[in-house]
């Protein structure tokens, strides 16, 4: 399945499989500790080489060494880029939002204490996938929580089985820059979009009478979660790859107690390109994608969770790079 790298249409065959197109070993395999994550571990970890090291350390510096796609105006929209995600605390609560609006005297409904029935989990996973995709979500699918995706020091309650998982097409101009600034303001954007898609999204679960715990890379892992509900296969990069957008998306997901049918997960030959490309691996100037032949259960780092049959990204690296 490997494409021609100049023709710029490349058709994938899709088709649906009765499970996730993962393997894990249950032996090793555990739900993971956030603490690990390597942005977590700048403040926590005083053994690693990356404690402390701020991720905007050096920014003063590049500015002035003047190269192009890291211009002070640039660097500005960067930062500007991730203001809803920062400012807009309602976008990854839990609970509903109060006020959310100014009272008025037209407007009194409290929608949350009655109760919408659902006879048809079916309809209404249509239902959720309009409304996603009516406040900006570019994909979206519906899969049970597989609690071994939760982060070990999540507490999620039994009633929460179906998540709604909603990907964000980031800028195309500004990914095809990366590792220049134009990439960082995409991915910004794409997080201020993520809490403003949240935050409508999970309203409208509660509208409905149900609960929403909305969340962005918190609570659970959303790769894992993105293929069990259809979105994508895992790819080399440690990405999800969709076939809409490639890797070119930020995910998102609501847990939610409201009757959903299940999307089934979907395979398009990713592992197979993966396999024999390797041009990620080759690309990565942090050196931190596997080059292997073949993926591995073993993790390449601390911020990794093993277990998982995989080409394991050294997070590391990429964080130090």
């Amino acid at each position: 399945m490997t494409p021609d790298r100049t023709d710029k249409t490349i058709r994938v065959r899709i088709r649906t499989v009765d499970r996730s197109p993962y393997t894990v070993d249950e032996s090793k395999l555990r739900r993971f500790n956030s603490k690990n994550i390597v942005f977590e571990r700048v403040m926590s970890d005083p053994l690693w080489e990356g404690y402390l090291r701020m991720y905007d350390a050096k920014v003063l510096g590049i500015i002035k060494e003047n190269k192009p796609g890291y211009s002070r105006v640039e660097f500005a929209l960067a930062y500007a880029s991730w203001i809803v995600h920062d400012g807009f605390e309602g976008g990854f609560s839990p609970t509903k939002i109060k006020p959310y609006r100014t009272p008025v005297d037209t407007v009194g409904i409290d929608w949350t204490t009655m109760r919408y029935e659902v006879n048809d989990p079916a309809e209404m996973s249509r239902g959720v996938k309009w409304a996603a995709r009516s406040v900006g979500a570019s994909l979206v699918g519906v899969c049970k929580l597989n609690r071994a995706w939760l982060y070990e020091d999540a507490e999620v309650p039994e009633r929460f089985e179906n998540v709604i998982v909603m990907a964000v097409e980031m800028n195309k101009e500004g990914i095809d820059s990366s590792p220049a600034i134009p990439a960082a303001v995409a991915t910004g954007v794409g997080y201020s979009k993520m809490a403003f898609i949240l935050a409508c999204m999970g309203e409208f679960i509660r509208n409905l009478g149900y609960d929403a715990i909305q969340c962005g890379n918190g609570v659970a892992l959303s790769i894992p979660l993105a293929i069990d509900a259809g979105l994508g296969e895992l790819g080399r990069n440690g990405l999800l790859i969709t076939p809409q957008y490639g890797p070119r998306v930020r995910l998102c997901k609501i847990l939610t107690n409201l009757p959903l049918e299940s999307d089934k997960p979907i395979e398009f030959g990713v592992k197979e390109s993966c396999r024999r490309c390797k041009l990620c691996a080759e690309s990565c100037e942090a050196e931190a994608i596997s080059a292997d032949d073949e993926p591995s259960f073993e993790a390449a780092c601390r911020s990794n969770n093993p277990g998982a049959l995989k080409w394991y990204v050294n997070t590391e690296k990429c964080y130090l790079y």
